[in-house]
């Protein structure tokens, strides 16, 4: 799916499903989401009461699939009828887009982590590399999405220079995890605010937001286990200034809390993208008066 035509459907603001989530959700007749991301490992071959759940989900809102184990910087080949399969599931249910990590998560093994890549220009082109083997199959574009990380190993670039040098060699596009911006500016030192104003608005698809553990004063965990932090809400408007409003998706992994309360943090994303939309229009309106 080309941007404008995924930009016509993803919008507002959209909530992870989690299987621990299906239950309390199918309590409420109409839920305030605007769309929806799965992980496509975590459905791929499943039958029986679990794809039928699913599939009352994907009959009713759009949705998104964010991988977590193409491995696109792993040193061992790319596992192409994976590939071939997340195509099939994309196809079966309708899903606009699939994004990945850009990161690896192992070698010959599967980790279960999501390990860092040297941000180096070998890494560039041979991440390009595989990013255009992927998009080959797929026959649209992949989004990757920059990731936390709790090392910076080989590193020769900054990261966002490294991000973005990624997305103009393989001509793909971004998902901007606002949360991830903030925890690797404590973790490494970095500038979360440059980071993001270094991001190329035109390959921005869309963005997510999440919580994060406070380990100690340096050190934050991402964990998607806690509420978002007053922190990273403000860096979420900053960006939606900074790049335009932009449809935000709210990830939460265990701990759930009750779903009113996340319903909640949906409406916090809403209530920010309304405030710079307003701006711009009041803006609009002065300059039209002078």
């Amino acid at each position: 799916m080309n941007k404008s035509a995924f930009s016509r459907h993803v919008q507002g603001a959209g909530l992870g499903l989690r299987r621990g989530l299906m239950a309390p959700l199918s309590e409420h007749e109409h839920l305030p989401v605007d769309f929806m991301e799965i992980a496509p490992e975590n459905w791929i071959g499943l039958g029986g009461r679990l794809a039928h759940s699913l599939r009352s989900y994907t009959e009713r809102y759009d949705f998104l699939c964010h991988g977590l184990s193409l491995s696109i910087g792993s040193p061992a080949p790319l596992d192409l009828n994976f590939v071939r399969q997340v195509k099939r599931f994309l196809d079966e249910h309708g899903v606009l887009a699939y994004s990945e990590h850009l990161s690896y998560c192992g070698d010959e093994g599967h980790l279960y982590d999501l390990l860092p890549i040297p941000f180096t220009d070998d890494a560039v082109n041979y991440v390009a590399d595989r990013i255009g083997q992927v998009q080959d199959i797929l026959g649209q574009r992949l989004i990757i999405e920059n990731v936390s990380a709790y090392a910076e190993p080989g590193k020769a670039m900054e990261e966002a220079e490294f991000v973005a040098a990624v997305l103009n060699k393989a001509d793909c596009d971004l998902l901007l995890d606002v949360n991830n911006v903030y925890v690797n500016s404590i973790n490494h030192g970095s500038d979360a605010l440059a980071f993001i104003k270094a991001m190329p608005t035109e390959r921005i698809r869309y963005l997510h937001v999440a919580g994060h553990f406070d380990e100690a004063p340096d050190l934050l965990i991402d964990t998607h286990g806690d509420a978002v932090k007053d922190i990273v809400w403000d860096l979420l408007k900053q960006t939606y200034e900074i790049h335009g409003v932009l449809p935000t998706l709210l990830e939460r992994d265990f701990n759930f809390p009750a779903v009113e309360d996340l319903f909640a943090e949906l409406e916090q994303i809403r209530l920010l993208q309304h405030d710079i939309e307003n701006q711009g229009k009041s803006r609009t309106n002065v300059l039209h008066t002078l």
